[in-house]
């Protein structure tokens, strides 16, 4: 990885090539590379993402990470990669379906020169089905897998919620879950495979408790009617005093109580918790009495309860918070304090990531390390097959 010091973590020594793309495909390489593998980015000769064109350490999606520049448009390119893979134990892409193979780094030939290779695919609606070869962004995919639809308030249109389902939760993270799965497999069996990671599915199966929900009766299919979709007064943002929002989350009657009584509405003659036709008597109680108080003020009125109430921080407070300092959340990287990798390990902590590269930075080191004497590198550079930044 870049910079000097040794891997660690539980993905230590093993090597995975990452064929540059944008989104979902470089956060599973950063997930990959956070535990402690070594990825390897095979990023264009030229140009890069907004981010990686702005400054190499503002690219959070490629820290902890090695880059080699390579047109994949020269034959002399495409067989470098191909000498990467083959030392490699994984390697992903998210081409939409056809490219890969058209650039001569598809699945059948990748496997042939490294038969235990896992190959991974990242794509929004998948390798196959009607969808397959169209364009689509994360709000096309959760629309489909019907994670948008109950999204949203009572009367209002769904809300997209930020890429995190589609892009993130479906796909880089079900890609990543994806690729270590089928690397344990092939150290049994000696056999590598494809992963077809497809950001419909992933995000259909984060359905997966609501699908369950909706079978017994307890999901109302009517957006921001049920009790974690905002319809339940004590499960919902308000607004407090100084404009900023108080999140209440008491589901259990016992933390219910508690919420009632923080909020001074103990003695008052309130509709049951979970008599649903006094909810909008209720959230509109609730709304009236945060509305009195500033936000960190009701969180000093919580401290220490178990009433299931947090202050809804701005992403910038975040690295404050009291508790996530404790939990020492958050690293400083190159001078810009990022969310530190995650799980944490008992024995196989990860080191704190590196900055991200700059595209071709270790072009040179890399395949020196591949055993390419120092003039077939050179010649390379000269063809313009790889770049060195």
């Amino acid at each position: 990885m870049t910079g000097t010091t040794r891997p660690t973590g539980p993905l230590a020594g093993v090597r995975i090539i990452e064929l540059s793309g944008i989104g979902p495909g470089p956060f599973a390489g950063m997930l990959l590379a956070d535990m402690g593998a070594e990825v390897i980015r095979v990023d264009r000769t030229t140009g890069g993402s907004m981010m990686q064109a702005a400054a190499p350490k503002l690219d959070v999606l490629g820290r902890g990470k090695r880059s080699v520049a390579v047109d994949l448009k020269n034959p002399e390119g495409v067989a470098a990669v191909l000498d990467l893979v083959a030392s490699a134990e994984a390697v992903f892409e998210g081409y939409r379906p056809g490219v890969a193979e058209r650039l001569g780094l598809g699945p059948d030939v990748c496997l042939e020169r490294n038969p235990a290779l896992v190959y991974g695919r990242m794509t929004g609606w998948g390798q196959t089905g009607p969808m397959a070869p169209r364009a689509g962004h994360d709000i096309d995919y959760i629309s489909i897998a019907g994670a948008l639809h109950p999204i949203g308030r009572a009367g209002q249109p769904p809300t997209p919620p930020l890429n995190l389902v589609g892009d993130f939760g479906g796909g880089g993270i079900f890609l990543a879950y994806g690729i270590v799965c089928a690397i344990l497999s092939a150290r049994t069996t000696g056999v590598g495979q494809v992963v077809d990671a497809a950001m419909v599915d992933g995000a259909s199966v984060l359905m997966a408790p609501f699908v369950a929900m909706r079978a017994t009766g307890m999901w109302q299919p009517e957006r921001g009617t049920n009790l974690l979709d905002s319809g339940a007064p004590f499960y919902d943002a308000y607004r407090t005093a100084d404009g900023r929002y108080l999140a209440l989350g008491a589901i259990e009657p016992q933390f219910y109580e508690l919420l009632i009584d923080g909020l001074g509405l103990a003695g008052e003659d309130l509709p049951a918790q979970m008599d649903r036709q006094g909810w909008p008597i209720l959230k509109a109680r609730f709304a009236e009495v945060i509305a009195g108080r500033t936000r960190d003020e009701w969180a000093k009125v919580f401290e220490g309860s178990d009433a299931c109430v947090a202050p809804v921080l701005e992403p910038d407070e975040v690295p404050d918070d009291p508790h996530m300092k404790a939990r020492d959340a958050f690293v400083d990287v190159a001078g810009l304090l990022q969310p530190r990798p995650a799980p944490r390990f008992s024995g196989t902590s990860p080191a704190d990531p590196a900055s991200a590269p700059a595209n071709g930075q270790d072009t040179r080191a890399v395949l020196t390390e591949l055993g390419y004497e120092p003039a077939r590198v050179d010649a390379l550079v000269r063809a313009g097959a790889v770049v060195q930044a």
